[in-house]
């Protein structure tokens, strides 16, 4: 089938319906929080509202074509893959990466109730609007109309809504599992788009990234004797800085930076400091700097990390070198045996992503955007994304988009702004000719009512 005639076949997005539904899952967002032990999402609490839109147009009820695959390798904790049959073989596409949990919401902290869906102006505001719950209902959405309307297509289409996005400490829950099981095989046969991004353009790149903890000891003494001390605080300053400069001189800005637009290089940097506390004329026994690394094209955050220990291992043989902060100022005490000592740690690490601009994939989401918000800027930020460098290494071509506005999408009180959309069209981009013989699709996702109806025609301009 034409472009055209997909678009025609499907439609503008039911404004009504969609709201309908988000508010279902937005009433959830309190129990599908993911923060182990204490917050264990139920993802099939939104699986529910979603099959209640689907399954009347399934082979299960013979309503409709769709294909509903309900999984789940926890209880209360499912995905669901959802496929509309084409009709030439070997012919695929799919969106991943709409994820049914959230990150956590303290109410007090929220200028309005983050559990309940709420409208004010253009803006859709809640728990989940941005991530990922308004993406859910959207593709629900067009994975619907698919089902109603059942236009004849050459790929097979399939949505894959997944459980366990936002904390990776309980594993083999969402798509890591469904993948070793071989559920999504198949669609390596075609572009998998990830929608769980911002901003209506491609997202191209994102960056590595390594919490990492330096562990400082030194020795307690008063102030006004400070060289009976080993200052802490003096030695994480110099420290750092050491590790710092090493870091940088090893990992030079890269030459693909520019051509996937990174605003940043790679960088290293402190962002907490602690200690355990004591009188301001006492110097401490220990400190402790935390901060993360950001990668961008390098892909081996387990080799960055071997060097941030390599550069600690000779800091701590050669301590006596680093710069000191005074006359008095040391970090060795002879005549007590006595050194200072550093410890790096690292907690969960992500690898980078660098999407494929050769695919077809790629340029097929590059035309859709620009007919429909009328110009595309692929871009890279180096925020990081969970699961996608794995799909890439298991053969997947995954390319990335999103439908939030970035600025809805930090911090507290997170809405999703419409107006853009209404704007710019960004529901008529998801469906889309790719060649004669192919199509792709993909949601522009934005929140209020006019500009929805822009947002899910996006699915219609992959095609």
């Amino acid at each position: 089938m034409a472009a055209a005639g997909v678009k025609q076949a499907l439609g503008d997005l039911d404004k009504d319906s969609f709201v309908t539904l988000l508010s279902k899952l937005i009433g959830e967002s309190k129990y599908v929080q993911n923060n182990p032990p204490d917050l264990i999402p139920e993802e099939d609490r939104i699986v529910r509202h979603v099959l209640d839109v689907l399954r009347p147009f399934s082979t299960a009820t013979g309503g409709g074509p769709l294909v509903i695959n309900h999984v789940a390798y926890k209880p209360n904790r499912g995905n669901l893959i959802v496929e509309y049959p084409g009709t030439q073989p070997g012919k695929i596409l799919s969106f991943v990466g709409m994820h049914m949990d959230v990150v956590t919401a303290i109410p007090s902290e929220w200028d309005f109730d983050p559990f309940t869906l709420s409208i004010d102006g253009d803006k859709l505001r809640g728990r989940g609007t941005t991530d990922c719950l308004g993406h859910v209902a959207l593709v629900a959405e067009l994975m619907r109309r698919l089902g109603e309307t059942k236009p004849q297509l050459k790929s097979t289409v399939v949505a894959v809504f997944i459980a366990s996005e936002e904390n990776s400490s309980i594993p083999g829950v969402g798509v890591d599992a469904l993948v070793k099981d071989k559920l999504l095989d198949k669609l390596k046969q075609g572009p998998l788009f990830w929608i769980d991004t911002a901003d209506k353009q491609p997202c191209i790149g994102t960056g590595g990234m390594i919490p990492w903890k330096l562990h400082v000891s030194g020795k307690l003494f008063h102030s006004g004797l400070a060289h009976k001390a080993i200052n802490p605080l003096e030695l994480a300053m110099e420290a750092l800085k050491e590790i710092q400069s090493r870091f940088y001189r090893e990992f030079p800005p890269h030459q693909n930076e520019k051509v996937y637009g990174f605003a940043t290089p790679s960088t290293m940097k402190p962002t907490q400091w602690s200690y355990p506390g004591g009188g301001i004329n006492q110097i401490p026994a220990e400190c402790t700097v935390c901060g993360d690394v950001r990668l961008v094209f390098i892909s081996g955050v387990t080799d960055v990390m071997k060097k941030l220990q390599e550069y600690v291992e000779d800091l701590n043989a050669n301590i006596e070198k680093l710069d000191v902060r005074g006359p008095v100022s040391k970090y060795v005490l002879p005549d007590e045996n006595l050194r200072g000592r550093l410890t790096i740690s690292f907690d969960e690490a992500m690898s980078g992503v660098a999407c494929n601009l050769d695919s077809r994939g790629f340029h097929v989401l590059c035309k859709a955007t620009e007919e429909v918000v009328g110009h595309v800027k692929p871009y890279s930020i180096t925020g990081s994304l969970p699961l996608i460098r794995e799909l890439q290494e298991e053969g997947f071509d995954v390319q990335t988009s999103g439908y939030a506005q970035l600025l809805g999408r930090c911090g507290d009180s997170w809405f999703e702004v419409a107006a853009p959309y209404k704007r710019h069209g960004g529901g008529e981009s998801l469906v889309r000719r790719l060649k004669t013989d192919d199509l792709a699709k993909r949601p522009s996702f934005c929140i209020k009512h006019l500009p929805l109806a822009k947002s899910y025609n996006y699915c219609k301009a992959l095609y």
